[in-house]
Order: C-alpha cells, then structure tokens, then sequence
C-alpha cells in the first residue's frame, strides 16, 4: 500500500503588494506525493511552481490551506519542532551560483548543516562525510577545497545536491535545478537524482517547466497556470492523453525528434497575453487563451474533479453538471 508523505489541502499563498492590490502566487492547490516517487510540477514561468515549493519548505507562511508532512502540519511547528523538520526535508535551488556561498570553500558548504544540526563528534568524521558525498554526485575529494567560482554550472548544481543531501533528508524539493544548465549537461544530472532516489529511497518534488525532461523523471505530474493546478495524473496518462486544453497546448510545443512526425502534427498556438496574478480573469482563469472557452468559463470556476481513475482536471469540458450549472446561475442553454 502507497505511503503518503506529503498532502497539500486546498493551499493558497497571497502577497500584499501594497494599495489594496493582492498578488495570487498559488490559489486553492492540493495534491499529495507518496513516499519513494517523484511528483513533478510543471507551467509557465509565474504560474506558482516555485512558491508552493518554500511555501511548503516553511520558507513562506501559508495564507490558507494546509501542509502536512509526514503526518505533521509544517505550519503549526514551533522553533524546536522545525529543527527537526529540516533535517528530514530539504531543497535544490534553481541557480546553483547564488545559493552557494562564494566566500565558502565546498566542504565549508556542504559541512555547514552538518555542524548546525551537529550529526559529528569530530571534524574527522565530518570530513570524511563531505568527501563521500563529493564522490556520491560525481566529484572527488580534491574538490573540496575549492570555491565555487572554480566549477561549472553542472558541477556547481552537484555540490548544491551534496549540501542538500548532508542531512540525509526523506524528501528533497529540486526548484527547477536543470533550468540554468546546459542542454548537455542536463540529462546528467537528471541521471544522478535518478541514482540518488534509488540509492537512498528519496523522495522528490520535481519542478520544472522542461515537460520533455519531467517525463524521464516523474511518476506523477501536476500542471499549474497562473497559480492554479489545473491537471494531475501520472506521467504516461498525461503524456498519452491530456485532457486540459492548456496541457495539450503545453505538450504540443514540445519538438518530436522526427522531421515527418514534426512536420505533420498541429501545434496549438495559444493567443494572448499571460494574465497577471494581481488581476486574474474570472471563473476559469485560462478562459481568456483557451481556444474551447464557453460562456460559462467566465462566469463559474471550475471543479477540480476526478475525470478518469487517477486523473483531475479542472475543466468545464468535463464537468458533468454543466448543463445544471449552465440553466440554473447562468441561465445559459449549452448542447
């Protein structure tokens, strides 16, 4: 039987932005990761992937809704109890060059936490830790010494994974940790969180906007527009079939490495502009670039309901009580 590890229960997490206008980063998400797999959460830039991340980390304070982890709501934790909670989760930034202290040789990075949470009686043992977890991300011992300035951006991401995996963590946010490499250097270390998780049982909440790479990644996806999570299944399912028009427009642009295959299929172009987050349109929030919007899509938010075994969607097109809908608040005749 499948474990849950994390549940988000309807979250939300505004920002005052100041003369009365409210910024909706993420707006009434949930969803939960089972313990051991890889959830990825893919969308725009700005649609809230990165927020709901440091909202979960604790990092940012929740509006509403909640986050439980492990059995344990991460909002509700005193100063003693996040302690605790930091050893067993931990983050991936996206830019491995501003997260890692250029001041700090690596093994003064990657040793830090451990001498926070003070894991070793002696520097001994702690060196020793550092230096197997250099060669855990494919780097050696004569790294360690060094500054970050002194690496790749590939090779500057594993130390950000080393650090990361310092506390020997349960559940590891990775927020977008290939988006500032190399195409080349991407799948590598792709191919090294993939060792990783099965090396250690780790479990992962994988967040990129690179659908093609989730898919080698992921068991699950969530797809997320302008704060909202409007699709969820597992990989295949949402690859096989997408039911959202903004997914299916999102997996159109994805390049097929066939020219005939290429050059035969339709590629659904969505117009218009991406709404802000301050603003949103109402109802439907894709409303206003969805080429199958209905007059309902103004005026009702959609359901994010169970479709088909496993799958959600948040879709008019699917909701089975339109017509209700449609005849009794809008007083709209659909077909």
């Amino acid at each position: 039987m499948e474990e849950r590890i994390l549940d988000v229960k309807k979250l939300s997490k505004y920002f005052d932005m100041g003369k009365g206008k409210t910024l909706k980063a993420v707006n009434d998400v949930s969803f939960f990761v089972n313990r051991g797999e890889t959830f990825g959460l893919v969308g725009e830039s700005g649609c809230g992937k990165s927020t709901i991340g440091r909202t979960i980390m604790g990092l940012y304070n929740k509006t509403s809704g909640d986050v439980i982890f492990d059995g344990i709501n991460v909002h509700s934790l005193n100063e003693t109890e996040k302690f605790d909670f930091y050893r067993k989760i931990q983050m991936i930034f996206q830019d491995p060059y501003a997260s890692l202290n250029p001041r700090s040789t690596v093994k003064e990075i990657i040793a830090e936490p451990m001498e926070i949470h003070g894991l070793y009686k002696s520097k001994t043992e702690q060196l020793d830790r550092v230096y197997e977890l250099l060669e855990e991300v494919g780097l050696n011992r004569d790294h360690a010494n060094r500054y970050p300035h002194e690496f790749s951006g590939g090779q500057r991401q594993r130390i950000g994974i080393a650090r990361a995996l310092a506390l020997d963590p349960d559940f590891v946010i990775a927020d977008e940790p290939i988006s500032a490499l190399d195409v080349s250097v991407q799948a590598q270390v792709v191919n090294l969180l993939k060792e990783l998780q099965l090396e250690k049982g780790l479990t992962f909440l994988f967040i990129a906007h690179d659908l093609a790479m989730v898919r080698q990644f992921a068991d699950r996806i969530g797809v997320m527009y302008l704060g909202n999570m409007v699709e969820l299944t597992d990989s295949d399912g949402l690859y096989d079939k997408p039911l959202h028009p903004y997914t299916q427009a999102l997996l159109s642009a994805i390049p097929i490495p066939d020219p005939d295959i290429e050059e035969e299929r339709e590629r659904i172009i969505l117009e218009g502009e991406l709404p802000s987050p301050v603003d949103p349109p109402s109802g439907c929030v894709f409303r206003t670039r969805c080429p199958m919007a209905m007059a309902v899509c103004r005026e009702v938010k959609p359901t994010f309901q169970e479709i088909e075994q496993k799958h959600y969607v948040a879709c008019h097109l699917y909701d089975e009580t339109l017509d209700e809908i449609a005849k009794e608040k809008l007083n709209i005749v659909t077909n």
